[in-house]
């Protein structure tokens, strides 16, 4: 996945939540298909959490529908497993950081997932945000 070109200031407040946002959609989007519907991230400190709803895809949905749960969510751990580093770098380049952890998780009713970055340090923020 390609990701936003280092900004020259790194971006802080409302503007990297949206560029998060943004690259997480992005990536979603590129290895399932389609993206979620609605997405939000915030960060505290040195930790970022991405929510995503309905990110499942139809195929997904079909097998959730037939009581396959373990089958989806046995999807989207293999899925995420191929999308981690392109999200890892995504996040190391938006915040200047390096990512010492990543998690991600998701259920199917309602259709919701996280993605949660523990960086090495705080986010940097400046005055204002």
């Amino acid at each position: 996945m390609e990701t936003e070109p280092l900004p020259r200031e790194l971006l802080s407040g409302g503007r990297l939540n949206a560029a998060i946002t943004r690259a997480v959609v992005r990536s979603h989007s590129e290895h399932a298909g389609r993206g979620p519907t609605k997405a939000s991230a915030f960060f505290h400190d040195n930790v970022i959490v991405v929510m995503l709803e309905q990110t499942m895809t139809r195929s997904e949905q079909s097998l959730a529908a037939a009581g396959r749960l373990d089958a989806v969510h046995d999807v989207r751990t293999e899925l995420q497993r191929v999308m981690g580093a392109d999200l890892v770098a995504a996040i190391e380049t938006l915040t200047g950081c390096i990512v010492a952890a990543f998690m991600s998780d998701n259920t199917v009713a309602p259709d919701l997932a996280v993605e949660l970055f523990v960086l090495d340090r705080p986010v940097p923020v400046t005055r204002g945000d």
